[in-house]
């Protein structure tokens, strides 16, 4: 192959591997485009064209396994079983909740409020139905809804109550005084 076409070819091939990396959550496609701009540069160099796959595949290959590793020890922080990592939904059993709505209905269908969202949410077995403002724990996620128990202690931190809201004639009478 010409030499000056291929350094022309590597380069599109970086450059679009490096594009590629962006609608990618790999974070891979970017080092085999670094890897490709190397051979470009190894090719304008004047390197055989078997040394610029191996340049390719080497620079590639070295900065995909150098940045998991930085990743893993990154992400893993404290963290002494990765096993034990849960995120998504998986996270949901155990997290403390705020009955918004009370059970009603022949399920007894409430709604319960977790990290700032609303769900569906039905009492667990033996459990009586849900009543606005209750402290509850998911136990298990089914589909879109939540099975949750009533807490019957919270830790200390988390046991503090949030300052009651004013109502609007309070607003009103404190505002006449001043």
């Amino acid at each position: 192959m010409n030499g000056q076409l291929t350094w022309i070819l590597w380069t599109i091939l970086g450059v679009l591997l490096i594009i590629a990396e962006i609608f990618t959550p790999g974070f891979v496609l970017l080092w085999f485009g670094v890897g490709a701009l190397a051979a470009a540069l190894a090719s304008i160099l004047g390197v055989g064209l078997g040394l610029q796959f191996l340049i390719f595949l080497t620079i590639s290959v070295a900065l995909t396994a150098l940045s998991r590793t930085i990743f893993v020890n990154y992400f893993s922080k404290g963290d002494d079983d990765p096993s034990a990592r849960k995120f998504g939904a998986d996270s949901m059993p155990g997290q403390v909740g705020t009955v918004v709505s009370s059970s009603r209905g022949a399920m007894q269908e409430g709604a319960v409020k977790v990290f700032g969202s609303v769900w569906t949410a039905y009492p667990a077995e033996g459990e009586e139905p849900l009543e606005a403002g209750e402290r509850v724990v998911i136990e298990r996620l089914q589909g879109a809804s939540i099975y949750v128990r009533r807490v019957s202690s919270l830790p200390e931190w988390r046991a503090r109550e949030l300052p009651e809201e004013k109502s609007q004639s309070e607003l009103k009478d404190g505002a006449a005084e001043s």
